[in-house]
C-alpha cells in the first residue's frame, strides 16, 4: 500500500471512530484547507486553472460549511446555535459571491472568521472534563446525537 492510500485509509478510520466534537473540528480543518487552496488559485496565471482551482475548492469548503450548518441542533443549542446558523449562512453567501465574481475578499473574510470559530471549538474540546462553563454546556447541546 502506498503512502497516499495509507493516508486515505487512516482518514476513513479516523472519521468513523472519532467522537462528535472531534468530527466537527475535522470539518473545520477541512473547510480551512479548501479555503487556503482556493486562495492559492487566485495566484495562477492560466485562467482555466485559476477558475477551476477557485471553483472546486470554494465548492468543497461551502459544502462543509453547509454540513456544519445542517448539523446544528437549534432546539437544544439555543441562542448559540441560532448565531452559528446565521454565521454559516453568511459564510456560504460570501463564498458563493467570491466564486461567481472570482474575487478573493469574501474568501479572506470567511477564512479569518472560520479560523476563530475553529479555534474556539478546539479550546472547548481541550477543556472537556473540567468544570464546564455555561458556554461549553450550550456548545455540547449544539449537535444532534450521532
Amino acid at each position: 500500500m502506498n503512502a497516499a492510500n495509507s493516508l486515505k485509509s487512516y482518514r476513513r478510520i479516523a472519521t468513523k471512530t472519532a467522537p462528535p466534537g472531534q468530527l466537527i473540528l475535522m470539518l473545520f480543518d477541512g473547510a480551512l484547507l479548501f479555503l487556503e487552496r482556493a486562495l492559492a488559485g487566485f495566484e495562477y496565471d492560466d485562467p482555466g486553472q485559476k477558475n477551476q482551482t477557485i471553483h472546486n475548492n470554494l465548492r468543497q469548503a461551502a459544502e462543509i460549511i453547509r454540513h456544519l450548518n445542517n448539523s446544528l441542533n437549534l432546539e437544544a443549542g439555543g441562542q448559540l446555535a441560532e448565531t452559528l446558523r446565521r454565521l454559516y449562512q453568511y459564510f456560504d453567501s460570501r463564498l458563493m459571491e467570491s466564486n461567481l465574481k472570482k474575487k478573493r475578499d469574501g474568501v479572506d473574510e470567511v477564512l479569518v472568521h472560520l479560523r476563530g470559530v475553529r479555534d474556539a471549538w478546539a479550546t472547548m474540546l481541550a477543556n472537556q472534563g473540567r468544570e464546564p462553563a455555561p458556554e461549553q454546556q450550550d456548545a455540547d447541546r449544539l449537535l444532534h446525537p450521532v
